[in-house]
């Protein structure tokens, strides 16, 4: 909400906490069929899309999400020619998917088209791969999609995911896991975005159970800064089928792309799991 001195806050009530944004203006807002899609033109974040009352993305901090969500996942797989992005709807996953030369076709499911169209206009940057002739855009339930799909048949899926709660509720478990499993091939992965590790630890203790339940052989929890989300510390999950060890750092270190966050030292730094966390995963 915007109070009457411009300041838009997210309150965190089970935290006691919040976080404020001075608003210059407000640019759109609509009630999808799914959820309430708000635009602000804020004083020093940019532009920023909210959902439901909750930050998604900001011109200042999305790089931070869309490369730790992708770049990690994408060089831990031995040739990551097949992606799906579940969700994602602001395209910039699907960007940076696309900036590698071994992804030869890149799947943006998204149930909600008003959020892809609405980032069309107020985020153009993160849309400039939507005509890439690799990518394709899907605006159907993803969790449909991947019951749909045939075994074996993707490398990498990508979460990108809001809260567990609404339309994406039903991706934060063990079915969607299983049918996720089946899709991937022998060597496939899994990323998924798993909220804040300070805030909801144990959220991520139950996906490494729930996934690893699934079928998947490992899983690991990699670690970023993310302002403009609750206590401003977020995470993705991985899982995969078999090793999650590999690292292609010399293909990381030689990428033919800039990158403003992600380089193979921070790949490696974000999976160091704080002292607190190590209790919460499996062994």
């Amino acid at each position: 909400m915007v109070n009457d001195n411009g300041w838009f806050t997210e309150v965190y009530p089970k935290h006691g906490s919040a976080i404020s944004l001075k608003v210059v203006e407000k640019l759109h807002e609509e009630q999808t069929p799914f959820q309430r899609i708000e635009i602000y033109e804020t004083e020093w974040m940019g532009t920023l899309m909210v959902i439901d009352g909750c930050t998604m993305v900001s011109d200042r901090d999305n790089f931070l999400y869309h490369e730790m969500m992708t770049h990690p996942a994408l060089y831990t797989h031995a040739n990551p020619e097949t992606v799906w992005i579940i969700g994602g709807g602001d395209c910039g996953s699907l960007k940076e998917v696309l900036k590698h030369p071994e992804v030869k076709k890149a799947v943006q499911i998204e149930i909600d088209e008003r959020v892809t169209r609405l980032a069309e206009q107020y985020f153009p940057e993160l849309c400039d791969s939507n005509h890439d002739p690799r990518a394709e855009l899907l605006f159907i339930d993803g969790i449909q999609w991947v019951k749909d799909a045939a075994a074996g048949s993707v490398d990498l899926i990508i979460v990108d995911s809001t809260d567990p709660v609404g339309p994406a509720e039903g991706l934060f478990n063990a079915a969607f896991y299983r049918e996720c499993f089946r899709c991937l091939k022998p060597d496939g992965l899994l990323v998924q975005q798993s909220e804040s590790p300070l805030f909801h630890a144990e959220l991520i203790r139950d996906m490494h159970h729930t996934m690893r339940g699934a079928g998947f052989a490992t899983t690991r929890t990699l670690f970023f800064p993310q302002f403009i989300y609750p206590s401003g510390w977020w995470s993705g999950t991985l899982a995969g089928k078999g090793t999650l060890d590999r690292f292609r750092e010399e293909d990381a270190r030689q990428r033919p792309f800039a990158t403003t966050y992600y380089n193979p030292e921070v790949h490696r730094a974000a999976f160091a799991a704080p002292e607190f966390f190590k209790p919460l995963l499996p062994r």
